[in-house]
């Protein structure tokens, strides 16, 4: 690494909730820049879990959901002596909420609704209840890591 690496830059806190966040889940979701319409689809998605679950907030229950898809381990490949091994490492912060927001992203859209509103408001609330494809990936990845644990010795 000769140049230093990029600076953080500063997330403005979304206007309804008043968390950056949620900034940046919507930034994850937004395809050709159209933040409006991915600031939509999650409010929408919001309102909806609020619906379906009473004795919570919504945005509540997206945050219980987020940290239920957050990995805390993950395997990385590593060549030694020419053979490539899956070690085990843990995942800074920064990765975790990283990986936690594109896993939801991308499950729900996989998901079978009509709209994609209504597909994100289920995925998080199947991820709240600590189920739903997202968790599902979260715990194959750490039960990758814990398979892969005898070569944790070669780590970084």
């Amino acid at each position: 690494m000769r140049k230093s690496s990029a600076k953080k830059r500063e997330l403005l806190p979304d206007p309804k909730f008043n968390d950056t966040l949620v900034t940046r889940f919507i930034n994850n979701m937004m395809w050709q820049g159209k933040k409006s319409v991915a600031r939509q689809i999650f409010y929408d998605a919001i309102d909806i879990v609020d619906k379906k679950i009473e004795d919570e907030p919504g945005i509540e229950t997206w945050k219980k959901a987020l940290n239920n898809v957050m990995p805390a381990v993950e395997v990385k490949a590593r060549r030694v002596g020419g053979a490539t091994f899956q070690i085990p490492i843990e995942v800074n912060p920064e990765r975790k909420v990283a990986l936690g927001i594109k896993w939801m992203i991308k499950y729900a859209r996989s998901r079978n609704e009509k709209s994609m509103s209504l597909k994100l408001a289920n995925e998080i609330i199947a991820a709240s209840k600590g189920e739903g494809a997202s968790v599902k990936k979260k715990e194959d990845t750490h039960r990758m890591a814990e398979a892969n644990k005898a070569f944790s010795h070669f780590r970084v």
